[in-house]
Parts: C-alpha cells; sequence; structure tokens
C-alpha cells in the first residue's frame, strides 16, 4: 500500500504548479474537476477534499524558505527512475525524426481514404472514419479543430504540454516530483487503456459530433463535395434505426458462416458515409443475399422507401428473391422480383430484384427514381452492357438525389478486384468510392500446369486427366471447363463408355474401394501397353448459331458426320475400346451449359449415386453463376466461347479464344469451396502469363445502337461524352448514330457548315417523336420499326409475332448433333425429317413462300398457340419449349407496349390467329424491308462470278466475300435476286439466317435514303399530279455505295429552279387551278416556253417565274396558303400573259380557287 501511496501523491503533483500565479491555479483546478478524464480520481463529489489557495500559498513561502542545501541525496532507486524518466525524454525528443521518415514512405492522402481500420471491433465504436479532405484541411485553422486524440494518446498530449511549463522550473525538488508525476501518469495511462478506453471513445465522438455539427463551413462545403458534407453534419444526430427480422435458428447459423457477416459493420459504416461504395466479395462469400438484410435491418426500407438490386441474369433475380424472403422469414409481397415478363412487386414491397433492364426502364420514367433509397448493382465483373450504362446513369442520378436532399445510396458489388474502372474513373466518380474487400469461403486449391499446351485437341487432353484423376485420386467431384455445347456433350458420351455407371449395380458400385487398387494396377499395365491414340476435334467443322439470352454455348449446324462415333472410341480398334471400359469404379456424368433444360441444370446440385464420383462437364456458366457442392478437382481447358461482331460489316461469328487469367483463377477457386482442392490447367505456366488479366466488356464488342436509342430517349444527346466505365468505340458510336438516322429514329445532321461543327452534329443528333415510339419497345431499334409501321392492313399482330420470333432466335431445336446410339442415331434422323416437312408446311406456297423464314417462324408460332404450347407438341415438331413461351411472353409484352404508344389499334395476343392474305404477306415484307435496310443482299450476277464456289451466292453492300442462304431455309432452291436478312452467322461460309424475298422496284421507294438517285428522266415527261399537287417525275436510282442499279422509281421532282419553271408552266396551262383552263386559249405565248433557255427574252416569264422563287411555291397547297393572306397574289404577272381585254375579268374571279 506504502509503494501505491507514494505513486499517487498529489501533494507531490501539487508542488510540480508551484511556479504559476493564484488566478491561473484556480481555473486549472477549474478545468480538472469539469474534465473527468484529467486525473483519475477526482471529480465533483471530493472536490472539497482539495486544499484551500490560502494554504497552497504558505507552502510556497516555506519552500522558498528552505534552504538548497537541504535536500537529500537521491537513493539508488530514485537514480534508477530518473534515469528512465530522462530515456523517455530523449525518445521523445527523437520522436520528430522518425516521424518525418514515417512520412516519407506513407502512402499518398487519395489511398489512404481508401482504408479504414478494424483495431476497434466490438467496442462499439466507429470502424470507418472518413479522413480529411485536402480542403478542410487547408481550412483547418479557420474553424475549431476536432480531436481524433483517444484514450492515452490524449494524455501523452497533456503530459507534453505539462513537460513545458516544467522546463520553466528550475528547483531540484521539482525534478523528484516530476518524476513522481511521470510514474503517476505512466500509471493512469496504463489504467486507462483498459479501464475507461470504451468510456472515453463513447464521450470523443458525441464531443467530435457537437463539433462536427458547428464545422458546416457553406465556402467548405462548395469546394468540396456539397451534399455530402452537409448530410453528414445532421447525420449524428439522428437516432440509430434498427429493424428487427424473425429468423429461424438454422437459417441463423448458416447465415454467421458467411464471411460477408463478420463485415457488417464495415460495409454499413461505409454506406452511411458514402454516396457510392464498392464491395469486393468473391463468389460464396454471401454479398448478394446478405447485404440487402443489412441494409433492411438498418432501416433503409422503411417509410414505403424501396432497396433495389439489379441482376444481370432473370434467374438470379427470381432465384435471389425467393432466397432472400426464404432467410428473412417474409413473404413475397415484401421481398419480390421483376423480371422481363413477370414479378411479384406489391405496394408492400421492400426489397426488390430486378434485371438491368427493368431498373433502365423505369429510369426513362422516373429518372431520379424516387421510390428507392438504396440500389445495389450486383455482379459487375460481368460488364453487362446495361450494367455499364446503369453505372453511368446512376453516377449522375446520386449526386442529384443528395442536392434535392432526397439522398440515396449506391452499391456496386463484383466477384473480381478489377475496381479501377469504376474508382479511378474521374469521369464516372469525382469522388473515388470506398472499396470493401470480402474474404471468400476459400480453402486452399494446389494449381498444377501442363508441361505442353494441346492447341487443338484439348478436350482430348481433358479426358485423359479425367481418367488419370478418377483412378488415381481421392474421392472429390470433378468439374471440367470447356467451351461449347457440342464438347460438353462429346466429352460426356467420352467419359461414360469408359466408366459407365448402371443405377442396378449398386452392388459394385459398393465395392469400388477394393478394385480400386486393382483397376489402378491394369491401367499402368494397359498404359505400358500401348499409348492411347486420341481423335483430334477440328474446331473449324463446329459451326456456331447466336445465343440466346446472354448464353454464348450454343452453336448451330454441328455436322460431326466426318468424324463419324470416333469421338466414342479411347483407342484406335472399337473392340478394344470396350475392354478399357470400367465399370468398377463408375463415374457419374453431368452436362451443364445454359440452354440445359432446368430440371436437367438441378441434378448437378443433388448429391451423385452411392459409389460413384461426381463429374460435371460445363462450359463457363459454371465459373461465376452457380456453385456446385463437393466439388474438389477443377479441369481447365483454358479457353471460351465468345460471340464477336465485325464493327464494319455486322457479322457476328463465334469463336474461340483463350481466357483471362481472372476468369482462368475463378475457375480455380471453384475446387477450393468444401475442403483443399486442386486445379489441372490443361495449358503451360507461360501460356497463363500471356493470358490478359481481365475480360473486355461486353460493350466494346457488339453493336450499340439500342442503347443510344435508349440513352436518346433519356435526353442524353451527346452519348459520347456519357461516363461510360469502359466506353464503347468511337466508330461503334458513329454506325449507331447513323444506322438510327436511317430509320428515322433521329433527325439528319446538317449538310454544309464548317468542318468540326459537322463531326460534332454527327454524335449530338436528337431524337424523333418516331424514334421515342421505338424508344417503347424492348426489342433493337430495327424491328422496333417494323413494329412502328405494322398498323398498316391489319397487320399488327403478324408483325409481333414475327418480331418476338426474331427476338428469342432460336426456335428450332438442334438435330445435328452426333448420337450416342443407334437407336438414338435413326430417332434423330426421324424427328430430322419431320422438321423438316413442318416447315416446308409453315412456310406456306406462292406469294406466302416469299416471305421465307419469318413466314416459317410466324407459322411455328401460330401453330404452337393454337395448340396450347404444350411441351408435347413442341417436341412433336421439333420446336424448343423454352423458346416458345419465351415468344409468348414477348407477345404479351410487346402487344401492350403497343397498345401503350397506339391506344386506338386495339390489337390483342390471339390464340387462333388465322394465316395472312396473299396482300398482307406483300405488306408484311416491304415492312421486313422498311426494318432490315441496310441488311439487304443481292444475288450475284454471272459477269461478277470470280469463283466456281460463288455459285447460288449473295453480295452485300459492305462485305468483300460472299454470303448464302441457309441450307435449313424457306428460301434455299428460290434464290430470289433481292433479299433481306435477320443477320449473318459465319460457320464454316458466310450464312444469312432469317431470309426473306423482296421485289427490286420496292427499294428506292421504301429506302431513299440508301439510294443515290439520277436526274428525272425526259420519258416519261414530268408531270403534275392532281391528288397531291405536287410535280412528279420518273429517276433512275443506284443502291448505297456498291451501285447496283435499281429500275426508274416515280417520286416528287427534285428541288431546284426547273421545279418552279415546271410549276409556272402547268399554273398557266390551268393544271394547277382548274379554273384558269378557259383562258389557256387567249394566251399570248406558250406556257412551253417557260422551259426554254432562252425564256428570259420574254420579260412575262421572269414576272411570273420571280414571285414563284422568292415565295417558294412549288406545290398547290403552297399557293393556296398565301391566297388566304394575299389574294391579289400573281395577278399582274399572270395578267402580262392574257390581252388587256381579258384583265377586268380574271381580276373579278381572282384568286381562282
Amino acid at each position: 500500500m506504502g509503494k501505491l501511496r507514494k505513486k499517487h501523491n498529489w501533494k507531490g503533483r501539487q508542488q510540480s504548479e508551484t511556479h504559476q500565479p493564484a488566478k491561473e491555479e484556480k481555473t486549472d483546478i477549474v478545468v480538472e474537476l469539469n474534465d473527468g478524464d484529467r486525473m483519475k480520481g477526482v471529480d465533483d463529489s471530493n472536490a472539497l477534499v482539495l486544499p484551500a489557495s490560502k494554504h497552497k500559498k504558505k507552502k510556497e513561502e516555506e519552500s522558498k524558505k528552505k534552504p538548497v542545501t537541504s535536500k537529500k541525496p537521491l537513493t539508488k532507486k530514485q537514480r534508477k527512475e530518473l534515469q528512465k524518466v530522462l530515456e523517455r525524454k530523449e525518445k521523445k525528443a527523437q520522436r520528430a525524426d522518425i516521424l518525418t521518415k514515417l512520412a516519407e514512405v506513407q502512402l499518398p492522402e487519395s489511398e489512404l481514404k481508401l482504408l479504414f481500420t478494424t483495431s476497434k471491433l466490438g467496442t462499439g465504436d466507429k470502424l470507418y472514419q472518413t479522413k480529411q479532405s485536402l480542403d478542410e484541411e487547408k481550412d483547418g485553422a479557420s474553424g475549431p479543430k476536432i480531436s481524433s486524440v483517444s484514450g492515452a494518446n490524449r494524455k501523452r498530449k497533456w503530459e507534453d504540454e505539462e513537460e513545458e511549463q516544467q522546463k520553466e522550473e528550475s528547483s531540484d525538488e521539482d525534478t523528484s516530483s516530476d518524476e513522481e508525476e511521470e510514474e503517476q501518469k505512466e500509471d493512469d495511462r496504463e489504467d486507462n487503456s483498459v479501464g475507461t478506453n470504451e468510456h472515453k471513445d463513447v464521450d470523443e465522438t458525441k464531443l467530435e459530433a457537437k463539433l462536427e455539427q458547428n464545422i458546416a463551413d457553406p465556402d467548405k462545403q462548395k469546394e468540396t463535395v456539397p451534399n455530402k458534407k452537409t448530410v453528414q453534419s445532421k447525420r449524428p444526430s439522428e437516432p440509430a434505426v434498427f429493424i428487427p427480422v424473425d429468423r429461424s435458428a438454422e437459417i441463423q447459423e448458416a447465415r454467421l458462416k458467411l464471411p460477408v457477416l463478420a463485415e457488417e459493420q464495415v460495409i454499413m459504416e461505409a454506406v452511411r458515409e458514402n454516396p457510392c461504395v464498392v464491395i469486393c466479395g468473391e463468389t460464396g462469400s454471401g454479398k448478394t443475399t446478405q447485404v440487402p438484410q443489412f441494409l433492411y435491418e438498418a432501416g433503409y426500407a422503411c417509410d414505403s422507401r424501396i432497396i433495389g438490386i439489379t441482376e444481370p441474369r432473370r434467374v438470379a433475380a427470381v432465384s435471389m428473391s425467393h432466397r432472400v424472403a426464404k432467410e428473412m422469414n417474409l413473404p413475397s409481397q415484401v421481398v419480390s422480383y421483376q423480371i422481363r415478363y413477370e414479378g411479384n412487386v406489391t405496394s408492400d414491397t421492400k426489397i426488390k430484384f430486378m434485371t438491368d433492364g427493368v431498373l433502365l426502364k423505369e429510369i426513362q420514367k422516373d429518372f431520379l427514381l424516387q421510390r428507392y433509397s438504396v440500389i445495389i448493382i450486383d455482379e459487375a465483373h460481368e460488364r453487362s452492357v446495361y450494367t455499364d450504362i446503369l453505372i453511368g446513369l446512376l453516377s449522375r442520378i446520386v449526386p442529384l438525389r443528395n442536392k434535392k436532399g432526397m439522398p440515396m445510396k449506391l452499391l456496386i458489388m463484383s466477384a473480381t478486384l478489377r475496381v479501377e474502372d469504376f474508382t479511378e474513373n474521374q469521369k464516372l466518380f469525382q469522388m473515388p468510392p470506398p472499396v470493401i474487400k470480402v474474404d471468400a469461403r476459400q480453402f486452399p486449391v494446389t494449381i498444377h500446369f501442363n508441361k505442353r499446351t494441346p492447341l487443338e485437341d484439348y478436350t482430348g487432353e481433358a479426358f485423359q486427366k479425367i481418367c488419370k484423376i478418377h483412378r488415381m485420386l481421392p474421392p472429390g467431384g470433378i468439374l471440367v471447363f470447356l467451351t461449347g455445347q457440342a464438347e460438353v456433350h462429346s466429352l460426356c458420351r467420352r467419359l461414360r463408355r469408359a466408366f459407365p455407371f448402371r443405377k442396378s449395380s449398386t452392388a459394385a458400385a459398393e465395392d469400388e474401394e477394393e478394385d480400386t487398387a486393382e483397376a489402378m494396377r491394369k491401367f499402368k499395365k494397359a498404359k505400358q501397353k500401348k499409348n492411347v491414340s486420341l481423335p483430334r476435334i477440328d474446331l473449324d467443322n463446329y459451326s456456331a448459331l447466336p445465343v440466346d439470352e446472354g448464353d454464348e454455348d450454343r452453336e448451330a449446324g454441328i455436322r460431326d458426320e466426318e468424324d463419324g462415333g470416333s469421338d466414342l472410341e479411347i483407342g484406335d480398334d472399337p473392340t478394344e475400346s470396350e475392354c478399357k471400359a470400367d465399370p468398377s469404379i463408375p463415374l457419374f456424368v453431368l452436362p451443364l451449359y445454359s440452354l440445359l433444360a432446368p430440371e436437367q441444370q438441378a441434378k448437378v446440385f443433388r448429391p451423385p449415386p452411392p459409389g460413384t464420383r461426381l463429374c460435371v462437364v460445363a462450359t463457363n456458366v459454371a465459373e461465376t453463376s452457380l456453385t456446385i457442392p463437393g466439388i474438389k478437382y477443377v479441369v481447365d481447358c483454358g479457353r471460351v466461347k465468345k460471340r464477336y461482331y465485325d464493327r464494319v460489316t455486322g457479322v457476328s461469328s463465334f469463336k474461340v479464344s483463350w481466357t483471362s487469367q481472372a476468369s482462368a483463377n475463378q475457375r480455380a477457386g471453384r475446387a477450393g469451396r468444401t475442403e483443399a482442392g486442386h486445379c489441372y490447367r490443361l495449358y503451360s505456366s507461360a501460356v497463363f502469363g500471356d493470358f490478359s488479366e481481365f475480360s473486355e466488356a461486353e460493350i466494346t464488342r457488339r453493336p450499340v445502337e439500342d442503347l443510344v436509342l435508349q440513352m436518346k430517349d433519356l435526353n442524353i444527346e451527346k452519348v459520347v461524352n456519357f461516363p461510360f466505365p469502359t466506353p464503347p468505340s468511337t466508330e461503334a458510336l458513329i454506325a449507331a448514330e447513323e444506322l438510327l438516322v436511317s430509320l428515322g429514329a433521329l433527325e439528319e445532321p446538317p449538310r454544309s457548315g464548317r468542318i468540326k461543327t459537322l463531326q460534332q452534329a454527327k454524335l449530338s443528333c436528337p431524337i424523333t417523336s418516331l424514334g421515342r415510339a421505338m424508344a417503347s419497345f424492348p426489342v433493337s431499334p430495327r424491328y422496333a420499326k417494323m413494329l412502328a409501321l405494322g398498323k398498316q392492313q391489319d397487320c399488327l399482330p403478324y408483325i409481333i409475332a414475327v418480331v418476338s420470333a426474331m427476338t428469342v432466335r432460336e426456335i428450332f431445336e438442334d438435330f445435328d448433333r452426333p448420337a450416342r446410339s443407334d437407336d438414338e442415331s435413326s430417332k434423330l434422323t426421324q424427328r430430322r425429317a419431320r422438321l423438316a416437312q413442318m416447315r416446308r408446311l409453315w412456310a406456306g406456297q406462292g406469294a406466302s413462300l416469299l416471305l421465307g423464314d419469318l413466314m416459317v417462324m410466324l407459322g411455328a408460332v401460330g401453330a404452337c398457340e393454337f395448340a396450347g404450347c404444350t411441351p408435347k407438341f413442341c417436341e412433336e415438331n421439333g420446336l424448343r419449349f423454352k423458346a416458345m413461351v419465351e415468344i409468348r411472353r414477348l407477345r404479351g409484352q410487346l402487344t401492350n407496349a403497343v397498345n401503350a404508344v397506339c391506344p386506338e389499334v386495339g390489337v390483342f395476343v390471339d390464340p387462333k390467329m388465322t394465316p395472312p392474305t396473299e396482300h398482307q404477306v406483300v405488306c408484311l415484307r416491304q415492312i421486313a424491308l422498311t426494318g432490315l435496310g441496310d441488311h439487304l443482299a443481292r444475288r450475284v450476277q454471272a459477269e461478277d462470278m470470280l469463283d466456281p464456289k460463288w455459285k447460288n451466292a449473295y453480295k452485300t453492300p459492305l462485305m468483300d466475300d460472299p454470303v448464302f442462304i441457309h441450307p435449313n431455309s424457306a428460301l434455299f432452291k428460290k434464290l430470289p435476286e433481292f433479299v433481306v436478312y435477320q443477320e449473318i452467322m459465319e460457320t464454316s461460309k458466310m450464312y444469312m439466317r432469317g431470309v426473306s424475298a423482296v421485289e427490286a422496284d420496292w427499294v428506292p421507294e421504301l429506302l431513299p435514303q440508301y439510294c443515290h438517285f439520277g436526274p428525272p428522266l425526259d420519258s416519261p415527261a414530268p408531270w403534275f399530279c392532281s391528288s397531291t399537287g405536287t410535280i412528279r417525275c420518273h429517276r433512275s436510282s443506284t443502291f448505297f455505295r456498291v451501285g447496283w442499279q435499281l429500275p426508274a422509281v416515280e417520286m416528287e421532282y427534285p428541288e431546284g429552279l426547273e421545279r418552279y419553271r415546271l410549276f409556272a408552266r402547268f399554273l398557266l396551262e390551268g393544271q394547277v387551278c382548274p379554273k384558269l383552263k378557259k383562258n389557256t386559249g387567249h394566251l399570248l405565248s406558250n406556257p412551253s416556253i417557260m422551259m426554254k433557255t432562252w425564256a428570259k427574252l420574254q420579260p412575262r416569264t421572269e414576272a411570273l417565274l420571280g414571285p414563284l422563287v422568292s415565295r417558294r411555291v412549288d406545290s398547290r397547297d403552297a399557293l393556296h396558303s398565301i391566297w388566304k393572306t394575299e389574294d391579289k397574289f400573281l395577278l399582274s404577272a399572270y395578267c402580262q400573259w392574257l390581252p388587256e381585254a381579258t384583265h377586268q375579268e380574271v381580276a373579278k374571279s381572282w384568286p381562282p380557287i
């Protein structure tokens, strides 16, 4: 106790302050009493224990009277303690040098702002502290400083101040008291850091909150982000909100295992402090399901506000809404979803999952999204086109909302750490948003590279690798990544043949462990006897069809006839391959790709039959979208099939190319979800080093005319200046604007003026009323133009059905795949013949046949609807049931959209739709031509045939290579001279899809914007059209830049002086005004002299022509409109052509209407 009393000797402490005047002492005592942190154990309750100032004065006098020599010498212990104090002082003196050295290696301010501390986790204090902006630091002297020194650090700050006072004191007695004080403070420091840290932090945050409210300097707010500061200054005064959620015990237990839950406080503080936040978390970290729940619990869905979450895929939006509703124990009315055709959103909805396109449509109706308090963009790493557009729009909407005092939060969630496009893009976010990293639930994965890289037969290499894994390695599922549907089926067949699984042979399956060693020996012996030779797969023979929504793994015309059944054989000799089949170690092989039926996809999530090993052969759909349980081994071919568009020609083709490093790492991560795993890469580490770091954004490799139209509809005229995370190329934007101008969706740019202004005008054409109508239809602009024109001849129901089929694509089953057995081969042949028969039936005869593939689509949709759109009908007639259901939904959506734009039409979906009449078929062909005008092709003429291979080929305006009608097309044998096509697919040849025949004389009439017209023809001569009141003529024409000669077409006479001369002539002849016809006999000159080159020599010709040109009168309507205001217009000029005797009579009946 004595030691303790000595250390806490308040008399000793008091002596150190003896040299200060009495007034200052009093103020010090008051401060000490008010600030409870200053002196431990001293508060308001023991104020009277302090000695009076009188008493202190006496002590001061006594101490002065005391001689210096009376001081006792220091003991050994005191000397040691004094030495320690001096050492501490030396360290403090060196602190400035240390700080300067630290400053040299410190991170820059921009990077420090992105960091946050986790040292105070669980103490109830803030984890995420906003850093002071540079502007604030500069202006810091003007306003009161916020003390960020907490706990023991604040003690150190006071020590330094007291030391300065102590330096002024020179007495030796004070040195000993200084020593005691240091000891006292050291103890206080320790006690405070342990005992009162939490209490002080709470007091400190209150103090900071008060000071923050006082710092609301308007000038400073203007310099920094304006609204952020005002919102922050108000926030601390708001009470904390917590919405309780009643979860079941099992759900809560499962949630606690998710990595994202550990970061809840960090995420929520970052969201509170910043308008935009980026969250990075690997697939499986739980961010998609948990972050909306965090926000709901924090009160972001109160006061009829909604938390919106966008997903790139419909399946994800639906399944996530169901999952979150189940976890939160809430009904689907509260946690809802909205996708393109369906949704269960109600007025009570608090959390809404939707696809990107749905939110984009909502922005068109309500730009500020006033119903939403938070928008979460999920799966941003996929960089889908609509995701990029949404991020760009929301980066502008969020500050706008904050300005209006309706704050909104934006969260961008990504599975990979490629966030530079968002954080470092000054155009997108002026202040870089903070990035929060959520670690995945990941076990270590060992990566094994191949020594050599197979360039062609990587499926064969994958097969060998799977065989080795299955025979030699411990239990665990195998996941194989290939590029396309055909490769998946091919490898599945080979694996099933090698390791047959029979449901009946459960006994054999149970003895798997005993047989493994023997099987291993057999495998090694077989390997020594003979090298296994594998068939080579020629990728050029694989042709690819366009994909369903967002899916890039369907291939067209898979013609493996050349390979025969060789894919199924392991060795050269078929009998030998059968011997090598090993049923003792069965492999449960399942395919997985996006076009697979949902019930087939669901099989991969179920546990495999007992005694078997699961092997999933998948495309890149298993990379991020789905997590398959029980996978321990991943076999990665390192390739991916992507759809590429030629920027100039618009030709789309599927190409197999190397994947990116980020994707390869995602694939490898699949092996470490449940336990430590292995990834076998079928390429060398050198090849991996050459991979691009990340996959390129979709917006950079596809046409963007639909996006440009949507953005113009949002009144974003200069699309070039839009803050894209990754901007599309300028060529793509120019091509899109040119197409939209030719479709009539945008106004034409001026053709004359300064070059710089012309270039700027090219990329900032305003939208037309037709363009606004087209933007309201959720289809490509070409198809939207067809819908806008479909009202004629009651063709709208047919146009809606055709556009739906063209948008959905791939409505027919693919029967060209290789068969697994003879039985299947005969079945496929029968079904192929049946589909060919149905195609011929749906195409019709005569006029209907000329509508071509569009007629086949129309017939298929009509027949399927008539039969009730049943799976049985689709299977019997070779139609894809999934596609037909999609078409049915899209027809409903387009019908509603058309009725909204044009209510008087009153169109409806008729399940008993009758086939179109001949007249309607012609109208449908013409509508198809107007929509697909830039997709016109002409059959190669005999004189242009450079190569025998060009027989039956077609030529398009933008391509040098010939294109062909696909053998499955209805017009394959007909070969009309001119056709329009839906798209060109590059496989073994360039094939046109969705072909329809058009007439040559329609082209200049319906597509004048693509034609060059010659001067008016003399024969037949120009004439005055009494019905339109204009001058008409015939003109020869050529198509586009290719110069195809088209038939002469009747059209309005071109503008110019000649048109006024002709109008004057027809006026004199009485064709414009029939009342003047009676005067033709009295004319002093023949009206035809108006057209002569020497007409100027006669004053009367100039007298008539002058007023017409000056008032721009070249049609009957223009003349009548002037006569309404000036009834004597042209009277004197006309009278010059008549004798004076008739002038009075003409004047009485003027104007001659």
